[in-house]
């Protein structure tokens, strides 16, 4: 194992040297509202970028959401002139979780570089996620309605389907336990349609496929999180893991990805106790499906702090204190034994027990209560087999949201608001 006191942007050498021979590096974050995680990422990420040629950012966010995001760092025509706007705009809550001042310094960052390149040479920035259902069936209005008016139809009688629902998708989720799968059948024929005509290039095209699986996800993620469990969580990495090749596909034979996404998710659930609750997600399936040496993946920790999250599911967020870790987790031991700041990068014979061994490693959702500390919030974990690298923060500030227009949350995350 490696230690390397973390002070400057240079001081990632020996990670990026680890991950030199990567095509996908997913970098995690143990809250979704730390100033310092997403800091360090960035810097991270302009360095994979800049020096390694990565070709995409994929996030823990919405298609459609992201998509305007892209729109503006690729200097598309009709794309924003300033990233921050499309940022702005994110209305699905939580929206700090994108819609914050460290994502635009990013994203300003990332349209600079790309207006210096070719078309062909710009990176993408694009969202993941499952929700967008309502969102992703209007894109694909819009662009059939302008590309294939003859395909319409097939999207109208999807979009039929669920309208009685509104936008309710509690009362669609149960209602479709006791009714025919009627909505199902309609949107596996709209999906069908929309990757026929995604077979011709163009990245419209690409986009309305692309929603068209989030429409066919959403649908199978809603019936599952009714009924409680697992399911539905799998269902979503599952799709996120699918988005993830698409885009690999989608910018070529030797296309290089960057993920954003929590701990929960980048950090191989077969390290951890999830496994025995049959749960997968998108650290696992890029290992599985793309071999380990070319997949890193790197989690976040800190020992204390300040982080904003809500205290319920919807409500608004507030800066909440972080307090110490507990004792025997993997943020007490490294609070003892690390400097400040520090990146761990995992291998070799020399790794001592609490990397090789189980031990619970801290995890903060949009949801948190920090009075809970002393009985939930912690993941048993090994360390070493979870992430191939660590980056580690003493104590992490909160981050800063950008003041965009919350709507409503749906039907919370399995586990709560990771």
């Amino acid at each position: 194992m490696l230690v390397q006191r973390l002070g400057a942007p240079s001081d990632f050498d020996p990670l990026l040297e680890r991950v030199r021979d990567a095509r996908i590096v997913m970098i995690g974050e143990a809250t979704h509202g730390s100033y310092d995680y997403y800091r360090l990422r960035e810097q991270l990420t302009r360095r994979l970028i800049a020096e390694q040629g990565f070709d995409f950012v994929a996030v823990e966010g919405d298609w459609p959401d992201c998509d305007r995001v892209n729109c503006s760092v690729a200097g598309a025509p009709g794309g924003l002139a300033d990233p921050q706007t499309a940022l702005e705009r994110f209305e699905r809550w939580p929206t700090w979780m994108w819609a914050n001042a460290e994502v635009a310094r990013f994203c300003r960052w990332l349209r600079a570089w790309n207006l210096e390149r070719p078309e062909g040479e710009r990176a993408g920035f694009h969202g993941l996620d499952v929700y967008s259902l309502w969102e992703s069936m209007q894109a694909i209005f819009d662009y059939l309605g302008e590309e294939d008016p003859a395909s319409l139809e097939a999207a109208q009688e999807a979009y039929r389907c669920f309208e009685p629902y509104g936008k309710r998708v509690e009362d669609y989720g149960t209602a479709s336990r006791f009714v025919s799968a009627r909505c199902e059948e309609e949107v596996v024929r709209l999906l069908a349609r929309t990757r026929e005509q995604a077979a011709t290039d163009g990245a419209d095209r690409f986009a309305a496929w692309q929603n068209a699986e989030v429409v066919a996800g959403a649908e199978r993620y809603y019936r599952a999180m009714v009924g409680g469990g697992p399911e539905s969580w799998n269902i979503r990495d599952i799709h996120m893991a699918d988005t993830l090749d698409r885009l690999l596909d989608r910018y070529g034979p030797q296309a290089r990805g960057i993920v954003w996404a929590h701990n929960t998710h980048v950090g191989d659930a077969r390290a951890t106790d999830m496994a025995a609750d049959g749960l997968v997600n998108i650290g696992q399936l890029a290992r599985e499906r793309h071999g380990r040496d070319a997949v890193a993946l790197v989690g976040f920790g800190s020992y204390r702090g300040t982080v904003v999250a809500a205290p319920r599911w919807g409500s608004p967020s507030e800066a909440m204190i972080v307090p110490p870790a507990r004792e025997g987790s993997v943020e007490r031991r490294l609070h003892e034994l690390m400097p400040e700041r520090a990146v761990l990068v995992f291998g070799g014979g020399d790794q001592p027990e609490w990397v090789t061994g189980e031990t619970d490693h801290r995890a903060i959702g949009v949801v948190y209560d920090p009075s809970f500390e002393a009985w939930g919030n912690y993941v048993p974990t090994r360390l070493g087999e979870r992430y191939d690298a660590f980056i580690w923060c003493d104590e992490a500030t909160a981050l800063h949201p950008l003041p965009a227009p919350a709507a409503p949350g749906e039907m919370e995350t399995y586990p709560a608001g990771v």
